[in-house]
C-alpha cells in the first residue's frame, strides 16, 4: 500500500497537508495519478487523514495540489 502527503490548497485560499494512502495502488506515482483523477471528477472525493483527524476531500473544493519529493510537513 503506497502512502503519499499532499499539500492540498483549497478555494478559499487556505492550505493543508493530508496524508492519503490506497490499499488497492503500490506505487507512489500511481496514487498521486490516482488522487489527480478522482479529484477532477465531477463528485470526487478523497478520505485522507490530517494527523489523526479523518478528512474528506471534495474535489469541487481544490484549487491545487502539490506534491514534493519528500512530501510536505504535518
Amino acid at each position: 500500500m503506497a502512502t503519499t502527503v499532499l499539500r492540498v490548497r483549497l478555494v478559499g485560499g487556505d492550505r493543508m497537508d493530508i496524508t492519503y494512502d490506497e490499499p488497492g495502488i503500490a506505487e507512489e506515482d500511481r496514487l498521486v495519478e490516482h488522487a489527480i483523477a478522482t479529484l477532477a471528477e465531477d463528485s470526487g472525493i478523497l478520505r485522507t487523514r490530517h494527523g489523526e483527524r479523518l478528512v474528506v476531500l471534495y474535489g469541487r473544493g481544490v484549487a491545487a495540489i502539490e506534491v514534493a519529493p519528500r512530501g510536505a510537513v504535518l
